[in-house]
C-alpha cells in the first residue's frame, strides 16, 4: 500500500500537472479521466505496483466516497437543467431512465444467465450495477452551463440524473432474489415499496425541498440585497437534508437530490423572472403637480421607484464549488480504479461483457426507449453510444457488497465492473470530441430543447 506522503505527492503532482497544462490538454482528443486512469494504472499493480487498493476489503470506504461523488454530481446536473419539468420536454429522458433502463437490465441479465451461467438474482443485480449511465464521468457530453440549449446534452444529462435512482429498484430486486425472502412471493412488496413508493417519495421530497429553500432564500435575500448568504453551504445543506430524509423514509435519495436541484434552480428563475417582468414593464409617468411652474414634476418623493434588481441565484452561485468538488472526486476515484486493476483482470470474459454492453445492450435499449420520440437517427445513435459507465456503477457494486453479496459473486462482479468502467473511460473518452465535433459540423445549429 502506498504511504501517505507518496499518496499526497501523487495526487498533488497530478493536480498541478492538470492545472498547468489544461489549455494544452483541451486540444488533445482525450478526456481528463483518461489521464487520471493512466496515472492510476502506472502506479498501480498493472505497472509499477506502488500501491493496490482492495475494493473487497475497503468496500465500506469506497461506498461512502462514491456515494458523495454521485450526490454532488447529481446536484450539479440538476441546477444546469435549462427547462423546468414538463412531460413534453422531458419525455425522452424519462423514457430512457425507465424503459431503456429496464431493457438494459434485462439484456444484461439474459447475457449473464446464458453466457456466464449465473443465478437469476445475480444476473438482475449485475444488470442493475452496469445499466445506469454516469453523472460523474460524462461531463464532456453533458450540459455545460445553465441555459445550454443543446438537445443531446440535455437528454444525456437528464437521463444520468434520473437513472441513478431508477436503477435502485433493480438492485433491490436482484439482492432480494439472492438473499432471504424480501421481495415477496408475488413481488408485490418490491413493486409497492421499492418501485412505486421509493420513486414517488424521492421525486416529491426533492421537489418540495427545492421549492421551499428557493422561497426561503428569496424572502431573506430577494428584497434585501445587502444580506449575504453562503451559497456553497446552502447547496451542500440541501443535498444533506434531502438525502438524509430520503433514507429515513425509504425513498430513493439520488432521485430526490437531482429533483431538489432542478426545483431549486427553476423556482429561483421564476422568482427572478417575476422581478425582471416588473422592471421591463413600461414605467408609469412621473406624477405632475398642477401648482408647479409650467406643470413640472412633483417632488422626488412623488415619483414611483423602480423595482429592485433580481438577486443572483443560490443554485448557480454554488455550482462552481460543486464542479470543483466533482473534479477532485473524479481524480481520486479514477486513480483508485487504476489501483484496483491487475494485468490478469483483462480476461476475454470481462472484455466481451463490456463490448456487449456498449455495442448491443445500450444501443438496443436506447432505440426501444426513443421509439416515437421524433428524434433524428443521428440523435438516437449518439445517445445510444454515449452511455458512459463510471462511479455510479462502482457505488452500486459497493452497496451490494456491504449488504451481503456473497464473496465469490463479489469477486466476479468487481472484475466485470472495473473492466466496464475502464473501457468506458477509454472508448467514450477518445470518441467524445471527434463525434461531437462531427455532429456540430453537420448541422448548422444545435437541436434545441422544445420550448
Amino acid at each position: 500500500m502506498i504511504s501517505d506522503p507518496l499518496w499526497f505527492l501523487l495526487v498533488g503532482g497530478l493536480l498541478l500537472f492538470m492545472g498547468l497544462t489544461s489549455s494544452r490538454l483541451k486540444l488533445l482528443p482525450v478526456t481528463p479521466a483518461i489521464i487520471y486512469l493512466a496515472a492510476g494504472l502506472l502506479v498501480g499493480p498493472t505497472v509499477l505496483n506502488l500501491f493496490h487498493f482492495n475494493p473487497l476489503k475497503e468496500s465500506a470506504l469506497l461506498e461512502v466516497l462514491t456515494e458523495v461523488a454521485v450526490l454532488i454530481s447529481l446536484f450539479s446536473a440538476g441546477v444546469k437543467m435549462p427547462v423546468p419539468f414538463n412531460i413534453t420536454r422531458w419525455r425522452t429522458p424519462v423514457l430512457l431512465a425507465t424503459v431503456s433502463m429496464t431493457a438494459s437490465v434485462a439484456l444484461v441479465a439474459f447475457f449473464a444467465y446464458y453466457v456466464f451461467g449465473l443465478p437469476p438474482g445475480a444476473c438482475v443485480l449485475l444488470g442493475a450495477i452496469v445499466a445506469p449511465t454516469d453523472p460523474v464521468l460524462a461531463t464532456d457530453v453533458q450540459i455545460r452551463h445553465p441555459g445550454d440549449p443543446d438537445q443531446l446534452r440535455f437528454t444525456l444529462t437528464c437521463e444520468a440524473g434520473m437513472n441513478d435512482g431508477s436503477a435502485f429498484p433493480f438492485v433491490m430486486l436482484g439482492m432480494g432474489m439472492l438473499g432471504p425472502p424480501g421481495v415477496g412471493e408475488t413481488g408485490m412488496r418490491w413493486v409497492s415499496l421499492d418501485v412505486v413508493w421509493a420513486t414517488a417519495a424521492g421525486i416529491l421530497l426533492g421537489i418540495v425541498a427545492g421549492v421551499l429553500l428557493a422561497q426561503l432564500i428569496w424572502k431573506i435575500r430577494g428584497r434585501q440585497r445587502d444580506r449575504d448568504l453562503m451559497d456553497d453551504f446552502l447547496g451542500l445543506g440541501l443535498i444533506g437534508v434531502v438525502y438524509g430524509l430520503s433514507v429515513l423514509v425509504n425513498a430513493w435519495g439520488f432521485l430526490a437530490v437531482f429533483f431538489a436541484a432542478v426545483a431549486l434552480h427553476q423556482t429561483e428563475l421564476k422568482l427572478a423572472g417575476a422581478v425582471r417582468y416588473k422592471q421591463d414593464r413600461p414605467k408609469p409617468m412621473p406624477a405632475f403637480d398642477p401648482a408647479a411652474p409650467q406643470g413640472g414634476p412633483a417632488p422626488p418623493d412623488a415619483v414611483v421607484e423602480p423595482a429592485a434588481e433580481p438577486p443572483e441565484t443560490v443554485s448557480e452561485g454554488s455550482l462552481v464549488f460543486k464542479e470543483h468538488l466533482e473534479r477532485l472526486s473524479e481524480v481520486i476515484l479514477i486513480l483508485l480504479v487504476g489501483g484496483m486493476l491487475f494485468i490478469d483482470s483483462w480476461s476475454w470474459r470481462a472484455v466481451g461483457f463490456a463490448l456487449f454492453l456498449f455495442l448491443v445492450a445500450r444501443p438496443a435499449s436506447v432505440m426501444l426507449g426513443m421509439l416515437g420520440s421524433g428524434a433524428s437517427w443521428r440523435m438516437r445513435g449518439m445517445t445510444g453510444w454515449f452511455g458512459v459507465r463510471g462511479i455510479g456503477s462502482l457505488y452500486y457494486l459497493m452497496y451490494a457488497i456491504q449488504h451481503g453479496l456473497p464473496e465469490p459473486l463479489a469477486l466476479q462482479f468487481i472484475q466485470l465492473t472495473l473492466i466496464v468502467i475502464t473501457l468506458s473511460i477509454v472508448v467514450h473518452g477518445i470518441s467524445v470530441k471527434p463525434l461531437m465535433n462531427l455532429v456540430w459540423r453537420r448541422r448548422r445549429r444545435p437541436e434545441k430543447i422544445a420550448q
